[in-house]
């Protein structure tokens, strides 16, 4: 009985707890059924409103552009932040705007109307910017009354930078926005956003792909009151990548501020020459180790909002243009070696081939004169190189069109020799020197590049100077035997010591740059190698996502002894005390260069002048940089290019601690402080006009 109770009254007070929870279940859901219908009925309108009036919005955030680095490490182009006002339109809320404009007007440091015009700018879109580079105190402002600005927040802008100044101007090139002749690339087919900031000219351009990064969004909340709640960003931007350059920042400085300085050094001269131009590349791979344009500019000129105070020195400087890759210019005797090697690989002479010049040469009625008057004698191929005789070289290109004792060959006419001779003897001249790279496209990365030209006097339009269509000259000899043309006589003398033909100094670099290699021909560049957003060129560790491999264009077949015989004449000239080059700063180098001189007879701003040509290479047995030098103006070449190529030679070597005493070697790290303080940086600050 006893065990009976007690189990009863257990069950009791289980069955008691069960009641009581239950109850108070009862009482909270019919708690929350309450508070669902008020919800729903007696609140629903006003919740409905509010829901419709809450947004998200996507705002695009463009990325920063990559970073471009020299080969040595310095920065060339960077970004600065900035920050924007922007507005964005909230929906389905009613904002005074003119009262906001009031408000933002003393602290943006713009008028209330322009302010308001700003704001009313696009009404359908999203959003639009009132206001750029904002101050500290006015970001401080628009964070602390975001409750009385609806709408109103500060976004982060990335605005192009070139640290340096017009170091490597015509290099790097410069950004800008994309313009309406641009659109239909960027805009349709790349789908850029229409306010992107894209590469004009330069790397800026040629790499805009690595350099560009992708355009992330930020997502904010708006609701009917203003109130802005950022939800961050998806996706966030993604950086550009880096790239770096072949050039050297220290040497490039160095190559800018020698051509410059050796302009200024004349009173006289410097007032001569409008433009200049040096390019120096390496013999074993083609990379570009310095190229320079003379007159410069600066790249910031372009993003900082001054340019329109540089119009006048731009428009009458032309520093715009790029010289060592669109300006053609006359070579003159700069390609006798190539022409030297076109003649004894056609058989018209050989290396023991002797001419007698008396100083002149007669061909039909005129006399073309030697540079030389008295003349140089008896002279071979290695020596007409060596004394840059006109004699000889307007008696080859005789010989190349068969005239012989002042007549025709085999007593042609002049129009069947025109058409037939004539052409085999100045395609025999103009092909040669294009093989080497002459009057073609070079290649090189970089925008805007322009061939060189060739020439020739028509005899039915008074002996005006049009051009000769090389390659249209060829396929007909090949196809008919024959070429309709006009050309006249001298032409072959003409274009035989480079007075016919227009090269620019990047094919004039790469012409003798192929000629130091046996016959390889290299492609110019200026990529060194592209490296992910997140790393920087030469930390250790990093590693490049892509790394410009040398192309070879052609190796182009020369006899041995041929070549050989060239070269000897090019090395007498540089080491000789009869050769020009010795005579014009090269004597005494320890790197033992070899090359040409040439002098041009040009028209600049009305006036008869030289143009000053020099092409080098160094040291003679191992090569390991060329170098072209083309100053219109600059007089004979022993006046001006050639003592610049033998300062750049200089600079070359005694920063790579190689044939100087150590006490002439130059560090090969970047001196912003040297640099900033010289002509060469001022030059386009100051508005020289040369």
């Amino acid at each position: 009985m006893f065990r009976s109770i007690k189990k009863n009254t257990g069950r009791t007070r289980t069955v008691s707890r069960l009641w009581i929870v239950g109850a108070f279940s009862t009482v909270a859901m019919g708690g929350l059924l309450l508070r669902l219908g008020y919800v729903q009925v007696v609140k629903g309108a006003y919740f409905r409103s509010n829901a419709t009036n809450v947004q998200v919005i996507s705002t695009p955030v463009l990325p920063p552009r990559g970073y471009i680095y020299s080969s040595n490490g310095t920065v060339l182009a960077a970004n600065q932040p900035i920050f924007d006002a922007y507005l964005t339109h909230l929906p389905n809320a009613t904002v005074d705007y003119p009262k906001m404009a009031d408000k933002l007007s003393p602290w943006l440091h713009e008028s209330p109307t322009k302010l308001l015009n700003a704001m009313n700018t696009s009404p359908l879109s999203p959003q639009v910017q009132i206001a750029q580079n904002l101050s500290k105190k006015a970001i401080s402002y628009i964070y602390e009354h975001h409750n009385a600005l609806p709408g109103i927040h500060v976004q982060v802008q990335y605005v192009r930078t070139y640290p340096q100044g017009d170091l490597a101007g015509h290099i790097l090139g410069y950004v800008g926005p994309i313009t309406k002749g641009s659109e239909s690339y960027y805009v349709q087919k790349l789908h850029y956003l229409d306010n992107q900031i894209v590469g004009e000219t330069g790397i800026e351009a040629e790499y805009e792909s690595y350099l560009q990064g992708r355009v992330g969004y930020e997502q904010n909340l708006l609701t009917s009151s203003g109130a802005v709640k950022s939800l961050g960003l998806n996706p966030a931007p993604q950086s550009g990548d880096n790239v770096q350059l072949t050039i050297n920042s220290a040497y490039q400085a160095r190559a800018q501020r020698i051509v410059a300085n050796y302009i200024q050094r004349d009173d006289v001269m410097k007032y001569e020459i409008n433009s200049a131009s040096a390019v120096v590349l390496n013999v074993k791979t083609g990379a570009v180790e310095a190229l320079v344009s003379y007159p410069y500019y600066n790249p910031n000129w372009f993003v900082d909002g001054n340019f329109s105070k540089h119009v006048s020195y731009l428009n009458r400087s032309q520093a715009l243009i790029d010289n060592a890759i669109q300006s053609p210019e006359y070579p003159g005797s700069a390609v006798k070696p190539a022409n030297a090697i076109a003649a004894m690989e056609s058989g018209t002479i050989t290396p023991n081939t002797i001419v007698d010049d008396h100083g002149y040469l007669r061909i039909g009625n005129r006399l073309f004169h030697n540079w030389y008057l008295p003349g140089f004698g008896r002279i071979n191929v290695v020596q007409a190189i060596e004394h840059s005789d006109d004699t000889f070289f307007y008696q080859v290109a005789m010989w190349l069109g068969g005239w012989t004792n002042n007549h025709y060959p085999n007593g042609e006419s002049y129009s069947q020799w025109v058409k037939t001779r004539f052409v085999t003897a100045i395609d025999t001249i103009f092909g040669w020197e294009y093989k080497f790279g002459l009057g073609a496209m070079t290649g090189i990365d970089l925008p805007g590049e322009v061939p060189g030209n060739f020439f020739e006097e028509d005899t039915q339009k008074n002996y005006e100077e049009v051009p000769y269509h090389l390659h249209q000259a060829q396929a007909s000899m090949k196809k008919r035997g024959y070429y309709v043309n006009w050309g006249a006589l001298p032409d072959l003398a003409f274009a035989d010591i480079g007075q016919s033909q227009e090269f620019t100094p990047i094919e004039m670099a790469q012409y003798v740059m192929t000629i130091a290699d046996k016959g390889v021909k290299y492609q110019p560049h200026v990529l060194k190698a592209v490296y992910p957003s997140t790393e920087i060129p030469g930390v250790p560790g990093s590693k490049p996502i892509r790394t410009f491999r040398p192309k070879i264009q052609a190796r182009i077949h020369i006899n041995p002894t041929y070549l050989q015989a060239t070269l000897k004449g090019m090395y007498l000239m540089a080491n000789a005390p009869a050769g020009l080059l010795y005579q014009g700063g090269f004597a005494g180098t320890p790197y033992h260069a070899a090359g040409k001189t040439g002098t041009a007879q040009i028209e600049l701003n009305g006036k008869r002048v030289d143009d000053s040509v020099t092409i080098a290479f160094a040291p003679f047995h191992h090569p390991q940089i060329a170098i072209a030098v083309m100053v219109p103006g600059g007089g004979a070449s022993t006046t001006t290019a050639s003592h610049i190529a033998h300062r750049l030679f200089n600079a070359y070597f005694e920063m790579h601690h190689e044939y100087f005493p150590k006490s002439e070697w130059l560090p090969d790290v970047f001196n912003p402080t040297q640099w900033t303080h010289s002509f060469a940086y001022w030059q386009p600050a100051d508005g020289f006009l040369p």
